[in-house]
């Protein structure tokens, strides 16, 4: 089976639509339609539903997708193989990131490494931890920045990050050594990331508790200036609440919740790009340290 109709395929389907798909692999709608066709008539099942509003995968599709996902994956290892036996170095990487105050940090080590390895693409997508560990199920990720998830991966821990609560500088418990989760019950609650598995999400299911949102933000600035105005609480990683310590209080939860970031790649045998950038990458973000998480370029 053709590897790269696979790797179109499952791009159609991460980018929503043949366009984006095209766009991001340099083929044209047309070219993309016919390579995803021609994988259909292989298969002979249907892979793609066609709508106005773009594609998505065929209950087929989402059956087949895991051993798809394998072959695209093999299928670029091989090339890229293929190009080191030819004393050549090539071949992409998509690089994602949980964590915004990590970006310079990440930036500073993606231009280190291809001002050395010119021949290696990098690409940087940002989403939450689980939409991450997702994408590097389905081998759209290679290597992540990440909170911990349940899955099969190559860990390297960096830091053991806290979760905390974000409150107005003249909150009663704004000096206190810590905020009870509970009492997010009974506080105007500011919902960041609403609807996302993410840490926050996480921390209230393992307390069992859920608050009534008086407000939601999907950035952190947004939650922050909600909370200096007097609005609410905010519930977050202390990576993204020590920069605010200026405007806001920032109290430890009782009780703890520590999160575990570190670096998720995919088992296995890496790719040859893949091996190169891990092992270019990993001992200069390991000197990230859990008091070091601004991004700076060490």
């Amino acid at each position: 089976m053709d590897t790269e109709k696979c790797t179109v395929l499952l791009t159609a389907i991460d980018q929503g639509s043949l366009s984006g798909a095209a766009e991001v692999l340099g083929y044209t709608p047309s070219g993309v339609s016919r390579l995803v066709a021609s994988l259909e008539a292989d298969l002979g099942l249907p892979l793609l539903t066609r709508s106005k509003g773009g594609v998505t995968p065929t209950p087929e599709c989402e059956a087949l997708r895991p051993r798809l996902a394998e072959l695209a994956t093999l299928g670029r290892a091989c090339r890229e193989e293929a190009a080191a036996v030819r004393g050549l170095e090539a071949g992409s990487l998509t690089v994602g990131s949980a964590y915004r105050p990590l970006y310079r940090a990440l930036a500073a080590t993606i231009a280190a490494f291809s001002a050395e390895h010119p021949g290696i693409q990098v690409r940087i997508e940002h989403a939450n931890s689980s939409t991450l560990a997702a994408g590097m199920a389905r081998r759209a990720i290679d290597f992540s920045l990440m909170s911990r998830r349940e899955i099969d991966c190559r860990w390297t821990p960096l830091a053991q990050d806290a979760m905390v609560a974000v409150v107005p500088p003249d909150h009663a418990l704004a000096h206190a050594d810590a905020f009870p989760i509970e009492r997010l019950l009974n506080e105007a609650f500011i919902e960041l990331y609403p609807g996302e598995d993410c840490d926050n999400s996480r921390t209230l299911t393992a307390a069992g508790i859920r608050p009534r949102a008086a407000y939601t933000a999907h950035d952190t600035s947004a939650a922050f200036a909600l909370v200096e105005a007097g609005l609410g609480i905010a519930l977050m990683n202390d990576i993204y609440a020590r920069s605010a310590r200026e405007r806001v209080a920032v109290v430890p939860l009782a009780p703890t919740r520590i999160v575990e970031i570190g670096i998720a790649v995919p088992p296995g045998r890496p790719s040859p790009a893949l091996a190169a950038f891990e092992a270019f990458a990993i001992p200069r973000l390991q000197k990230v340290s859990a008091w070091n998480l601004e991004g700076r370029a060490l």
